[in-house]
C-alpha cells in the first residue's frame, strides 16, 4: 500500500475515509502521538469510550507476554464497533511487534496470528501501529508495507504543515501560541524540522511563565527567514527577474551567507550559463564580477549594496541578450 505524509493522513481522517491499517514511524514522538490521537476524530466523542482503544506493546518482550498481547490486539480489532461505522485500535511502542524475538513456540504462534490479522484486516476497524525505529528488512515490516499505509513522521511537506507542527509542539508543552506567531515561526524556518524544533524550544524558554506566545515574542527570538532554495537567486538572474533575484539575495544575507560565497555563486552562473544564454554579455559580466570582487576586498562599499549592483547589471544584460535571441 502507498506511503503517505502526515498531512495526507489528516486529510483522510477529516474526510472519514481511513484505511484499515496504518504504521506510523519516526523519531518525532510529539508528531507521532498527535497524529495517532487524531484518529479518534473518526468516532463521535460521546461513543469513544466504547470504540477507541489504546494498547501499549512496550512490555511484550517474552513469548508468553507476546502471546497475550497479540491476543488482546486481535480481539480488540475483531470487536465490532458500537453505534458507529468504525472502531479505532492504537498500538503504541509497536516496534516490539514489528521486530520481535521468536524465542519460543508461543511467540512464533503469536506472530503468525498477528500476520494473519494484517493479511485479513477488519474492514470496520482501523488499526494504528505507532513505532520508533524498525528493521525495514524484517518480515513483519515487509508485510506491513504491502498491507498498511506507512507514515513517516519528521518530514514536512510545506509551510502550512510546518505551522501545524509548531502549534502541536507548543500545545504538547502546555503552552498557547497566537496563530500569527505560529505562522511566522513556520515562514522563517520553512520545512527544516531541526530549525523549527530549535526555534520553538527557544520560544518556550523565552516565554516561560507567560500565558501566551505572541507575534512580538517570535520576532524577538527566532532568526530571519530560511532559504528554501539555495539557487533561487541564480535562477532568477537566468530569467532576467531582477526583483526576485534581489529578494533572494536579501534572504541569503539575512540568513548569514557571506558575500564571498554569494559572489562565488554569481561567478559560477556567468561561467557556466551565460555563454549559452547571453554569449555577447559574457565579457561585460566577467568584468563586473572582477570589479565587485576588487571592491569587496578593498572594502570600497557595503557588501550588500555592491552585490545588489552586480545583480542588477547581470539581469539587465540577460534581458538584452534574451531580446536579441
Amino acid at each position: 500500500m502507498a506511503a503517505l505524509t502526515p498531512a495526507a493522513v489528516r486529510a483522510q481522517i477529516q474526510a472519514g475515509t481511513a484505511e484499515p491499517i496504518y504504521l506510523i514511524l519516526g523519531e518525532d514522538e510529539v508528531e507521532k502521538s498527535a497524529l495517532a490521537a487524531e484518529f479518534a476524530d473518526l468516532v463521535d466523542e460521546g461513543l469513544r469510550a466504547f470504540n477507541v482503544e489504546r494498547i501499549h506493546a512496550g512490555d511484550l518482550t517474552t513469548g508468553d507476554r507476546l502471546a497475550d498481547g497479540v491476543a488482546s490486539i486481535v480481539a480488540a480489532v475483531r470487536t465490532l464497533p458500537m453505534m458507529v461505522p468504525r472502531r479505532i485500535v492504537t498500538v503504541l511502542q509497536a516496534e516490539t511487534l514489528i521486530a520481535p524475538k521468536r524465542e519460543s513456540d508461543a511467540a512464533t504462534r503469536a506472530l503468525e496470528q498477528l500476520e494473519e490479522l494484517i493479511r485479513r484486516p477488519e474492514p470496520q476497524t482501523t488499526l494504528v501501529l505507532v513505532a520508533t525505529s524498525v528493521d525495514k528488512r524484517g518480515r513483519m515490516y515487509k508485510l506491513l508495507q504491502k498491507q498498511a499505509v506507512v507514515v513517516e513522521c519528521g518530514a514536512l511537506a510545506d509551510v502550512a504543515d510546518a505551522e501545524r507542527w509548531v502549534r502541536t509542539r507548543v500545545s504538547a508543552a502546555n503552552a498557547v501560541i497566537d496563530p500569527a506567531a505560529a505562522r511566522l515561526v513556520a515562514q522563517r524556518a520553512g520545512v527544516d524540522v531541526k530549525r523549527l524544533r530549535a526555534d520553538v524550544d527557544r520560544l518556550l524558554l523565552y516565554t516561560l511563565g507567560q500565558k501566551q506566545i505572541t507575534l512580538d515574542d517570535v520576532r524577538e527570538v527566532t532568526g530571519p527567514a530560511a532559504l528554501q532554495d539555495d539557487w533561487a537567486m541564480t535562477n532568477a538572474i537566468e530569467a532576467g527577474q531582477a526583483a526576485e533575484a534581489l529578494r533572494q539575495l536579501a534572504l541569503m544575507f539575512d540568513a548569514g551567507a557571506p558575500a564571498e560565497k554569494i559572489l562565488g555563486q554569481l561567478g559560477w552562473l556567468v561561467r557556466t550559463k551565460f555563454p549559452a544564454l547571453a554569449a555577447g554579455d559574457v565579457r561585460p559580466a566577467i568584468e563586473a564580477l572582477f570589479r565587485t570582487d576588487l571592491d569587496l576586498k578593498r572594502s570600497a562599499g557595503d557588501p550588500r549594496v555592491l552585490i545588489e549592483r552586480l545583480i542588477v547589471e547581470l539581469c539587465a544584460g540577460k534581458r538584452v541578450a534574451a531580446r536579441r535571441w
